[in-house]
């Protein structure tokens, strides 16, 4: 991973449960706006609910790193 990345990833460990959700939900709002035939936004809302649904429950640790994967590739 570059440094970005890595910058990133350490932001988002040091995120609680709620801020993750958070930043979640308003990145969802944000790309929901954007036109539905674009392909970017449908796959960025496919990442998005990919990782909304690992948050919702127990996850395992392959999933724990699956989410900061998705997380880190977002740039949020």
């Amino acid at each position: 991973m570059g440094s970005r990345a890595n910058r990133v990833g350490e932001r988002w460990n040091q995120m609680g449960c709620e801020e993750k959700s958070s930043v979640i939900q308003e990145e969802i709002k944000r790309v929901s706006k954007l036109p539905s035939n674009s392909v970017y936004a449908v796959h960025r809302l496919k990442v998005l609910n990919k990782i909304n649904d690992l948050l919702s429950g127990q996850r395992t640790l392959s999933q724990e790193e699956e989410l900061e994967l998705l997380f880190t590739q977002l740039s949020l």
